[in-house]
């Protein structure tokens, strides 16, 4: 009887720290400037993923929210972007992206590989400012023609 506590216990620690550990990881990114934002790499409607964006100079830094990874999951560079489209989310989309208001496509141009952002009206207003605030002679903002 003890072995059969001692195994539920320790799996149910197993289940719980990871949860822990998303849970305080969020906290700790919302509380140094964090804004939540969904992102999606591939241009299907389900691949939407909800995550935390933080500014860092030069770099806008996006978490993905159910990673467990430390680092940020896209990095990208304000001098190398490029914002090539911004539109309303599609009724399509309202699913995976409630509480968007706006999507916007960004080119980095770097590899030139394009992510869309989904955002709330502030989270967008602060987004465009930053991009649009490159100092001068260092590239910046840059509208797709």
């Amino acid at each position: 009887m003890e072995l059969v506590a001692v195994i539920v216990g320790v799996l149910l620690l197993c289940l719980v720290l990871p949860l822990v550990w998303l849970a305080v990881r969020r906290v700790r990114l919302m509380r140094g400037g964090g804004v939540d934002l969904c992102l999606r790499r591939r241009f299907a409607v389900n691949d939407w993923h909800f995550g935390v964006g933080r500014f860092s100079g030069d770099e806008f830094a996006w978490y993905r929210l159910t990673s467990f990874r430390i680092g940020p999951t896209v990095v990208l560079d304000r001098s190398d972007l490029e914002i090539v489209d911004r539109r309303p989310p599609l009724r399509s989309e309202d699913f995976a992206i409630p509480s968007a208001v706006e999507v916007v496509r960004a080119r980095n141009g770097v590899d030139g590989a394009d992510v869309e952002l989904a955002m709330s009206s502030d989270v967008l207003t602060g987004f465009m400012a930053w991009v649009e605030a490159t100092p001068p002679g260092r590239g910046g903002y840059q509208r797709a023609s």
